[in-house]
């Protein structure tokens, strides 16, 4: 059988939620349902993909005949910055003001000459409007959930923590007296282990109307009107929590580690859409070579996503830390990574750390993180626990260092501690001396060697789930694809 015309294929539209962490895993799923014969258009904001263009080149958007980009406002004004969108502004007008723009993008495309009909959409899980503009053009919607179960189950169990009075705080001295240190228990799907510091933060207020609270509450409850549920995960990391999340929601998909997954299916990383790349800031390749010739597991890789700001102070602290430490250090220090202030955070270190850490430490503002946490050399990863830094320092086996910041990194840190026994917590009042313990105590001591063992355990768990016959998440894509995405095996070619 030849190639099916591209104006033939199911037409997937996939819509992420406009940050880097969202964007990078609905890319990869894209990318798969692409080489599975799927006609893809994937739709960022103005505002990305202006970032897009500027980070990596036009071929960065450029796509194929059956690889398209589109865009959408975000509703915010108009900016042309290299840095993340205020968070709680970009949640609101998401919500408030893209229906009707992708409904009117979803009608364009149905009505475009050589593209086919708008088959199926795959939008964000904190994009559920998505639901409302397939069902405007007759079309299903499976929602990617870009987190993990847990974190979903978190937000979920939001209304219960209120019904059962832990929230809202009475007062802000609640933040800081232990308060947050309360065990909650009864919560349906989450580990009997959690206080209520561990669940999604936005629940830790005294406002019981802030933006980011009653934002997850809704979105996480439109979930029940989408077609299925998809995950960046395996069954065998977050069984119980997926078996409340399956107890109460429509079909749910595991297929993660996604990394692993697109390894598996796509062909010579990536084959035609190899350059079609999905970061918002420029990499810096010279991160690989700099790790090239130093001894395995003795390099120490420090990054906090793409939201997280400290304060200056806290920067400084980590800095001698680092340095105090003694093992070499790469550290992604984004321009916009300081709280306040204008200056770039790399700028405001201090010379004498410049001069005590020459030789053994590089200093960048975004690398290539998958290549980086495999290379042979990175012994620690000292985190957000983002969800994705999370899967892939899990999928390349490599302990972490676990510093939150908001969302569901409080609950990704407390299952990567206490569940999965693969990491450690700094501690929200960050101090070198303790930067410095534990880091090497996970490069050196005993308690590292055991979340070392655990972390290269649950990455072959990982490697089994997507690359073996029989794999669990394997198994579940080709489900997906036959139960809720029309099977594309017809429109591929072979």
């Amino acid at each position: 059988m030849g190639a099916v015309p591209a104006d033939e294929k199911l037409h997937v539209v996939c819509l992420p939620f406009p940050a880097q962490g969202h964007v990078t895993p609905m890319m990869k799923l894209a990318k798969i349902l692409h080489c599975k014969g799927f006609y893809v258009t994937f739709v960022n904001t103005e505002y990305n993909h202006r970032r897009l263009v500027r980070s990596r080149g036009p071929a960065a958007v450029a796509g194929l005949s059956d690889f398209r980009f589109a865009t959408i406002p975000d509703g915010l004004p108009p900016s042309d910055a290299d840095a993340t969108q205020h968070p709680e502004s970009l949640c609101y007008y998401t919500m408030t003001t893209c229906l009707p723009h992708f409904k009117k993008l979803l009608q364009d495309l149905n009505g475009t000459a050589g593209v086919p009909p708008v088959t199926c959409v795959m939008g964000d899980n904190i994009m559920s409007f998505c639901v409302d503009a397939a069902a405007a053009v007759g079309v299903p919607c499976a929602l990617f959930w870009t987190a993990s179960a847990c974190g979903y189950m978190g937000c979920r169990n939001f209304r219960f923590i209120m019904d059962e009075g832990f929230s809202p705080l009475k007062d802000e001295e609640q933040l800081t007296n232990g308060y947050l240190d309360t065990v909650v228990t009864g919560a349906p799907g989450m580990s009997k282990h959690m206080r209520l510091r561990d669940f999604p933060s936005f629940i830790c207020t005294t406002d019981r109307d802030g933006i980011l609270l009653n934002f997850l509450m809704h979105e996480v409850e439109q979930s029940d009107r989408a077609a299925a549920i998809i995950l960046n995960t395996l069954d065998e990391l977050e069984q119980p929590t997926l078996d409340a999340m399956r107890d109460i929601l429509p079909p749910v998909y595991t297929i993660g580690p996604l990394n692993f997954l697109a390894e598996q299916l796509l062909p010579d990383g990536g084959g035609p859409l190899a350059a079609t790349r999905s970061s918002l800031w420029k990499e810096d390749r010279s991160c690989l070579e700099w790790l090239h010739g130093r001894e395995p597991g003795s390099v120490v890789y420090v990054n906090f996503g793409s939201v997280t700001t400290m304060s200056s102070q806290e920067l400084l602290e980590f800095a001698w830390g680092l340095a105090n430490c003694g093992y070499d250090f790469l550290w992604i220090v984004r321009n916009d990574l300081l709280a306040k202030g204008d200056a770039a955070a790399a700028a405001t270190l201090p010379p004498e750390f410049l001069e005590a850490t020459k030789g053994r430490c590089l200093l960048t503002s975004w690398c290539e993180q998958e290549a980086v946490l495999r290379h042979e050399a990175v012994g620690v990863f000292l985190t957000h626990c983002g969800w994705n830094s999370t899967m892939e320092g899990l999928s390349a086996g490599v302990p972490m260092l676990c510093w939150p910041f908001f969302a569901d990194q409080q609950t990704n840190t407390r299952y990567v501690c206490v569940e999965w026994g693969v990491g450690m917590e700094v501690g929200d009042d960050v101090r070198r001396e303790v930067v410095e313990a534990r880091i090497r105590e996970v490069m050196g001591g005993e308690i590292g060697k055991e979340m070392k063992r655990k972390a290269v355990e649950w990455k072959e768990v990982g490697l089994r789930a997507t690359t073996q016959p029989g794999g669990r998440s394997l198994a579940n894509f080709d489900s997906l694809l036959k139960d809720v995405l029309p099977t594309a095996s017809k429109n591929s070619a072979g």
